[in-house]
């Protein structure tokens, strides 16, 4: 896998680990992030079971890992958090956070290990990254697509991490991975946000939330990081989709972006 750092400033850094060439073709590409606070860390959607060597083995080039102190899951699907037992296994006292709603299901992801889940409530709520390390907040995003979901902001570095909002299937490892021509990237989104999204009230509502959030940069899960000019350009596009129906031109494009 590689990895990149997007935000290093006084201690506080952001680094995106995705982008394998050497995956499975049938294995859906996701970007795992890490926020590293002064030598603790918090790691976002740790990923699926298949990957959990090469997220490993990347991550390691930037924090030990008994220095993880926090990992958070947007929602239940697994490519976002079924590694989650081996992560326990290596480092119990990590701290884990998702939805209320998911608790129950995402335990089901045990391979040994108890995974006990901190519960989020649905009006979201603060996590601070190691004992004495700044807050992120934890942002609704429920039905999009997930119906207990979250996104999550980081002040300090004006990040905000979408989840599958903003999702795309990119051709290959080789695309970049930040957004610089938006219309032509619209072709490798639009499939899943039409036939994923299951509600354009709640799509409209997220994207009301996070332009008052004001992000400088927005993360997704799968595909490409939009940032600049690119927020606004994302969120426009957002508001203009009509989403939660059948739709021809959803059925007739690949929607394997994400689940």
């Amino acid at each position: 896998m590689q990895s990149k750092v997007l935000y290093n400033q006084d201690g506080h850094q952001w680094i995106v680990i995705g982008r394998d060439p050497e995956k499975d073709s049938h294995v859906i590409d996701t970007n795992e992030y890490v926020i590293i606070n002064r030598g603790h860390a918090m790691l976002l959607d740790p990923g699926g079971i298949q990957i959990f060597p090469q997220v490993l083995a990347e991550l390691a080039k930037y924090v030990r890992m008994q220095d993880i102190r926090v990992i958070f899951a947007s929602h239940q699907d697994p490519d976002i958090c079924s590694s989650l037992a081996m992560w326990l296994d290596l480092n119990p006292a990590i701290k884990t956070y998702c939805s209320w709603l998911w608790t129950g299901f995402v335990s089901h992801f045990s391979t040994g290990a108890v995974i006990t889940l901190n519960p989020i409530p649905d009006q979201g709520m603060r996590i601070r990254i190691g004992d004495e390390g700044p807050e992120v907040e934890a942002v609704p995003a429920h039905y999009c697509h997930s119906s207990g979901n979250f996104s999550l902001y980081d002040p300090t570095a004006g990040i905000l991490f979408s989840g599958d909002i903003g999702g795309a299937l990119v051709p290959d490892h080789h695309a970049s991975l930040v957004v610089t021509d938006f219309e032509q990237h619209i072709q490798y989104m639009r499939g899943f946000h039409l036939r994923w999204m299951p509600s354009t009230l709640a799509l409209r509502g997220w994207t009301q939330r996070v332009r008052a959030i004001k992000p400088r940069m927005i993360c997704p899960q799968h595909g490409s990081i939009f940032e600049g000019e690119m927020v606004g350009k994302l969120l426009d596009w957002l508001d203009s989709l009509e989403v939660g129906q059948w739709k021809d031109s959803a059925a007739k494009t690949d929607t394997r972006a994400a689940a």
